[in-house]
């Protein structure tokens, strides 16, 4: 089957790109920047074409023969290539309609991972600890990874470890053999219009699923750093614990203790990037709380002064239902960097909130200045690097590249 994927590079559509290829698919397909996958993707045979969607990459590839036209959620009802391809009469749909063909053509059990936050984590948690134990799982994560792919398959793989989006409902296309659920609050009003829309579709997405784990496992002593971590990661061994019964495996707490204190984390999920630096994906003020503890304890572990944040908001519709929340988010550091609202997906009737607005949410408010990202910003981030501040970077937008060049990105090396 020919596969062509728009917006092939990205962390939502280049991990299933991935898995679709290592299950026998040819896969092809375009983005207008290399996204975070590129790589990955390239290095897998897969043919990429970066730059402006046309539709001249395409036109060639229909001329060979396309199956299925796979688009991101970004792509608008009139671009290109979406257009090019409904109009060739090609079979159109968005990532969950051929993940759901894959896992039921390749007779997979489905673990997903579904929540508000931590759910990128829990998914990288269970990939770890299943192969370092050695059971058979295809997945898909919606990041880098500095132990393997972003996403994988292999013959004889009997599970499916996925990342379960809940935006655009991408994850109520599924029912899953396991559903694992870190956290759920309310987020993307541009999909939800109200908490309750939100949570009704947690509730549909538990009904849909055989087994649904919300409870840490008891007897599994994580001593990763931030409860947050500790939390996702007693998920984790609870959801390897299901699949190690399915298996009619022994095992021990203890192994699955070991394999996950030996977690070596994610891109954008509390990742150092240089030396006291780290960046994390964070933008709901429950996760910045959580992401913040997880600092407080490495700087304590080492030896740093305090923490300073720079903090990037995604998406001013969602700022405008989140924004009392931040009131003690940023408790416990010690300065905050606070930068413009990355938009996206905007509302056009809704009035683009400052940072000034926003930071006068705060109880401590005091802590915070009102930024642009700049050089400046960068030498006086070092400045309290030099003090011995741990420096913590959260976005979900375009901050995060800069600050990689700010600061320069530590290469790992990758294990397939």
């Amino acid at each position: 089957m020919k596969v062509y994927i728009s917006g092939i590079t990205g962390t939502g559509m280049g991990p299933l790109a991935l898995m679709a290829k290592a299950a026998g698919c040819e896969v092809f397909g375009s983005d207008l920047a290399r996204g975070a996958i590129y790589d990955e993707l390239v290095q897998a045979g897969i043919e990429v074409r970066i730059g402006e969607q046309d539709g001249e990459f395409l036109r060639e590839k229909l001329a060979e023969g396309i199956d299925w036209f796979v688009y991101t959620s970004a792509l608008p009802d009139d671009h290109r290539e979406l257009v090019l391809a409904r109009e060739a009469g090609v079979k159109c749909t968005k990532r969950d309609d051929l993940t759901a063909y894959l896992v039921a053509e390749l007779g997979l059990k489905m673990v997903a991972v579904a929540g508000t936050h931590g759910k990128t984590t829990t998914t990288a948690m269970i990939v770890w600890a299943a192969l370092k134990l050695g059971l058979p799982v295809a997945y898909i994560v919606g990041t880098t990874l500095g132990f393997a792919n972003s996403g994988a398959y292999h013959r004889g793989d009997k599970y499916f470890v996925y990342e379960a989006d809940e935006y655009d409902r991408n994850f109520l296309k599924f029912h899953p053999w396991l559903a694992v659920i870190p956290a759920v609050s309310y987020d993307h009003p541009d999909i939800y219009p109200t908490r309750e829309d939100y949570l009704e579709a947690f509730r549909q997405f538990e009904g849909q699923s055989e087994k649904v784990i919300t409870e840490v496992a008891p007897g599994v002593d994580v001593k990763l750093a931030g409860e947050a971590r500790r939390h996702d990661a007693g998920l984790a061994a609870a959801a390897i614990i299901e699949m190690m019964k399915n298996e009619e495996s022994a095992y021990e707490n203890s192994a699955i203790t070991e394999a996950l204190n030996e977690f070596p984390g994610v891109g954008r999920r509390f990742e150092r990037i240089a030396e006291g630096v780290y960046t994390d994906y964070a933008h709901h003020p429950e996760e910045i709380e959580a992401t913040i503890g997880v600092a407080r304890e490495e700087a304590e572990r080492l030896g740093k002064r305090g923490v300073v944040a720079i903090y990037q908001p995604h998406q001013n519709t969602r700022q405008h239902e989140v924004r009392q929340g931040y009131k003690n988010a940023f408790i416990g550091v010690d300065k905050v960097f606070w930068l413009p609202t990355y938009l996206t997906r905007e509302n056009p009737e809704l009035p683009v909130l400052g940072a000034e607005e926003l930071i006068g949410e705060l109880d401590n408010k005091e802590i915070a200045e009102a930024v642009e990202l700049s050089d400046e910003l960068a030498a006086r981030v070092r400045e309290y690097l030099g003090q011995g501040y741990l420096v913590l970077l959260m976005t979900a937008g375009p901050a995060d590249e800069q600050f990689r060049l700010f600061f320069g990105k530590e290469k790992s090396s990758k294990r397939n």
